[in-house]
């Protein structure tokens, strides 16, 4: 990976095209303001973004606990607004920088506390996307209320959105998050615990590298739900880059921007030391709504299945034949193999593809081995 400034990012533009070589952006943290360095990069040019921007927490005075210690809470520049409508037009700004390179299909996450996620989501919505979840990460070890005199804050919220409320076609692996909660639709409520132990980025002080490090465990969630290997992630805050670590682990690439030289030095440490996962453990589980259409007719198109073949159901009770164009004819009817499938059955619908088979040398095959075949070895060829 590398490190770019924003006169070197102007200097390295490169199409996003099929034969293009990879631009110099690609896996690279670009250092600099997040609007400047969107605005440098090509339009949809990246398929997702995760965004964890301040929470303009207006902290008064310094946080201590009960025994008087401080509490190391989030006091940076960076985090410091001067009050809710310059916070506003930062957020504005920045979302329309980030819908910018969004690519049609693409989605946005973007996180926040109570402090900030419902003045981002006004102004998300204002832009024109379109929210398809607020997702709770409720936390399994929250900081404790010290004074007592609030309920403990133990969540925070994602709100996941596209592109617009017509986009169409952008990812959601549906099968893969239940497969991961024991074949049990994924709900929107995850628990998480925050960043600690091993996975917190500490200085040579003992200290934090960065305040609010997100756990590698809530990024490996986003990006296996919302993206595929080979996907570009934009993380405008790119921070101690948990973003470019997961991403990076998960046969995704990145692109972050930051601001501070000591979050780069640190995310760019981490991340070299990350290993890439094999394709082949890569894989994730799909549905057949995944997977592309075929139709009927484009097998004798190809000739897998013959013009003028016999056609039956699994117990040989009704027969019908393929004519030129992948309709059926037989027991009295025409139409699709859908459509005969269920007037022969009396029903008023039919999967055609697992109803109809075709006998061979090994037996009766159902006929929607053939586009199996015809994904794997036609469709796959012209990829």
């Amino acid at each position: 990976m590398s490190v770019l400034s924003l006169a070197e990012l102007g200097r390295s533009q490169a199409p996003l095209t099929r034969s293009a070589n990879a631009p110099a952006w690609r896996d690279s943290i670009i250092k600099g303001d997040c609007v400047a360095a969107l605005e440098a990069l090509p339009e949809h040019s990246v398929d997702a973004v995760f965004a964890d921007p301040p929470y303009n927490l207006q902290l008064d005075g310094v946080l201590t606990r009960p025994d008087q210690s401080k509490v190391d809470a989030v006091d940076d520049d960076w985090d410091k607004f001067s009050d809710f409508a310059a916070y506003d037009d930062f957020t504005r700004a920045w979302l329309l920088a980030a819908r910018r390179v969004l690519k049609p299909n693409g989605t946005i996450w973007v996180i926040g506390s109570y402090h900030n996620i419902f003045r981002v989501g006004t102004v998300l919505q204002d832009l024109g996307f379109w929210v398809l979840n607020d997702i709770i990460w409720r936390k399994t070890n929250p900081m404790p209320n010290f004074r007592g005199r609030r309920f403990a804050n133990a969540h925070e919220t994602l709100i996941w959105a596209s592109r617009s409320q017509d986009a169409k076609g952008y990812t959601f692996n549906y099968n893969a998050m239940k497969m991961a909660n024991d074949e049990v639709q994924m709900r929107s409520d995850w628990l998480f615990p925050i960043c600690t132990g091993a996975e917190r980025l500490k200085g040579e002080d003992g200290a934090k590298v960065h305040p609010t490090q997100k756990p590698e465990a809530l990024l490996h969630r986003i990006l296996m739900s919302s993206t595929k290997p080979g996907d570009i992630v934009l993380d405008p805050f790119f921070g101690s880059g948990t973003t470019g670590a997961v991403a990076k682990k998960l046969g995704r690439h990145f692109v972050g921007v930051e601001r501070e030289q000591a979050y780069i030095d640190a995310a760019s440490k981490r991340i070299t030391e990350v290993e890439r996962i094999d394709k082949p453990v890569l894989a994730v589980t799909t549905g057949k709504r995944a997977e592309p259409r075929v139709a009927f007719g484009a097998l004798v198109e190809t000739g897998l299945v013959a013009a003028g073949a016999v056609v039956t159901d699994a117990k040989q009770r009704w027969r019908a034949t393929v004519r030129l164009d992948g309709s059926l004819e037989g027991e009295g009817h025409t139409g699709s193999i859908h459509k005969l499938g269920a007037i022969v059955q009396g029903l008023d619908a039919c999967n055609g593809w697992t109803f109809w088979h075709i006998e061979g040398k090994d037996g009766l095959t159902a006929i929607d081995a053939f586009r199996k075949t015809y994904r794997e070895e036609i469709m796959a060829a012209g990829a």
